[in-house]
């Protein structure tokens, strides 16, 4: 069952247990479209009372996004979740160009991009298709996908120092109160030095995951799962 009474400003969901269950084998089928987990996860997530920021930090999608899918949901049940039929004419590329967009937006970027743009991508694939991919197509593959390679997440890796926080503190106090008279300078070793590489490789993009790269490197300390 699906309500279109609010909860705040929130679309109210209530579910069947049918309806739940078939939402969760949704979830579970290693066959169902990325897109159809996507909103499937965002569903349930409401039914539950969660408000749409919470749902769109778990899920790490927009709040437009979930509060689209929410709505669909409380006015149309799962013929909602469905894509709408779209005019104009059909696609003139097939799965193998999917196929290739994905797997390039899922690798690193060619040296020296740092993400993918739309541009660049349909670059990189131009020689493995056979129809020509526009700029704005490979957009609506990739938001199709939830695939966002132009969007980096980084990590920053320290030791584990008993008493980091107490240096820490010292360092801060000297900025915030100097000694009477000093002159309080601030310096980092190898200035003007680009770095050329990093201690742990970056992670490429992912369905509903940004790429992550380390934000500086100090040995010891593991990239994060």
């Amino acid at each position: 069952m699906h309500g279109e009474g609010r909860a705040g400003t929130a679309v109210a969901v209530v579910l069947e247990q049918e309806v739940g269950e078939r939402l969760v084998r949704t979830i579970c089928s290693p066959k169902s479209q990325v897109r159809a987990v996507l909103r499937a996860r965002i569903v349930l997530a409401a039914a539950d009372g969660r408000a749409n920021g919470v749902i769109a930090r778990e899920l790490a999608v927009s709040v437009n996004t979930v509060r689209k899918w929410r709505g669909r949901f409380a006015a149309g049940g799962l013929d909602g979740l469905r894509d709408a039929e779209r005019s104009g004419r059909p696609r003139t590329y097939g799965p193998h160009v999917r196929v290739a967009i994905v797997a390039t937006a899922t690798s690193a970027p060619p040296h020296p991009e740092a993400t993918w743009s739309h541009r660049t991508i349909v670059a990189q694939v131009a020689g493995t298709c056979f129809a020509p991919v526009s700029a704005s197509q490979v957009g609506r593959i990739l938001a199709d996908l939830d695939l966002k390679p132009h969007k980096v997440r980084g990590w920053l890796t320290r030791r584990d120092s008993r008493d980091f926080w107490e240096r820490a503190a010292d360092v801060c106090a000297l900025y915030l109160d100097p000694p009477e008279g000093a002159v309080v300078l601030s310096g980092d070793e190898k200035t003007a030095i680009t770095a050329r590489s990093r201690r742990y490789p970056g992670r490429p993009a992912a369905p509903g995951m940004s790429a992550r790269q380390e934000f500086e490197s100090l040995p010891g300390s593991p990239p994060p799962t």
